[in-house]
């Protein structure tokens, strides 16, 4: 098992003078860093690359879908839009050696329509992952979709609808992200979401219930790595947080104000945390 985590918990766009946060992940004894990419265009692909492997880190991607964009529009220019941004972040992401690209990569962040989803646009998501799927495996990127919780989409917002949709895409490449910030809202059972997504598992986001150090909140934890070490997931644990003052970033996640000391420490003693509550499961 890896543990990671986001770059948005310091910057919002990563840039070759914010290296020193891989100093601190290595220093934490954090496996790697989860790069949070807005725009593509931005990536320090090479200079980034060659820094994490001089750490020895390793490396995953999140990265969401533009206003104006989207997978399940009706608007055949928005889904367009929507597919070549994702192209992007995929490319992006095998410039980096991120093997995998995670997040809720079927409409912006936000964007609502104040209904509920409708048939057509769950076929038009799924037909647009079917084009893009093939892409991500020719790139050697595997893609986790991440349900939200209701306040942040309508699209997604249970586990069981996310495993479902990947189910319809039916491309090995396609697969689900679980977020424990966002299941503790939607899902009954933390641990339930974990066994529904199992097949299907391949990213988890260890955050906590207010954003801040895991292991200081009310996810219920104990369940979750009970779960996790019965589905046997291997892959990443991730501290997905985002910093308390970087402006439109932190007002899209609705950070109020500081959830701990600093971010360096929801990485770090969150790490430290996740480590020792793997190490009880597996014992």
């Amino acid at each position: 098992m890896k543990i990671g985590a986001n770059s948005f918990l310091w910057v919002e766009t990563l840039t070759s003078s914010d290296f020193g946060i891989l100093d601190k992940l290595v220093a934490g004894g954090l496996d790697g860093i989860e790069i949070g990419l807005l725009d593509p265009a931005t990536l320090p692909a090479k200079g980034l690359r060659s820094a994490m492997d001089e750490r020895g880190l390793a490396c995953t991607m999140c990265g969401v879908i533009p206003p104006g964009a989207s997978l399940i529009s009706s608007d055949a220019a928005e889904r367009e839009r929507g597919r070549q941004h994702v192209e992007q972040l995929i490319e992006a992401a095998a410039s980096v050696g991120a093997t995998t690209l995670a997040g809720p990569l079927y409409s912006a962040v936000g964007q609502f329509s104040g209904v509920r989803r409708t048939s057509d646009e769950w076929k038009r998501g799924v037909e647009s992952w079917q084009i893009l799927a093939p892409f991500a495996a020719k790139c050697g990127v595997e893609i986790a979709i991440e349900p939200l919780n209701r306040y942040e989409t309508y699209f997604l917002n249970t586990v069981a609808d996310a495993v479902a949709f990947c189910d319809e895409i039916e491309h090995p490449a396609c697969g689900v992200l679980v977020d424990t910030y966002h299941a503790n809202i939607e899902e009954k059972s933390i641990g339930g979401a974990i066994r529904t997504a199992a097949r299907r598992l391949k990213h988890v986001h260890s955050s906590e219930s207010d954003r801040g150090v895991p292991g200081s909140g009310g996810v219920h934890w104990a369940e979750f790595f009970e779960a996790i070490a019965a589905v046997k997931y291997d892959r990443w644990l991730t501290i997905e947080g985002f910093g308390f003052s970087l402006g439109a970033l932190s007002a899209a996640a609705s950070i109020w104000r500081d959830l701990a000391r600093s971010s360096d420490d929801i990485a770090v003693q969150g790490a430290a945390f996740l480590r020792g509550r793997l190490g009880e499961s597996m014992t």
